[in-house]
């Protein structure tokens, strides 16, 4: 549990990493890098395609 030590709050590195990104972070990451990727891929194939 955090204590307060002259006014500060005093927490363990185990304490202070409680609250880590869940699973919705990664979804995020990884439909962002794909849809960036297939907006790429569109660009390209719109400039140089036939």
């Amino acid at each position: 549990m955090a204590k307060v030590e002259d006014g500060h709050i005093v927490e363990t590195a185990r304490e202070a990493r409680g609250a880590e990104p869940g699973p919705s972070v990664r979804w995020v990451l990884i439909i962002s890098t794909f849809s960036v990727a297939a907006i790429f891929a569109g660009l390209l194939a719109y400039y140089f395609g036939g």
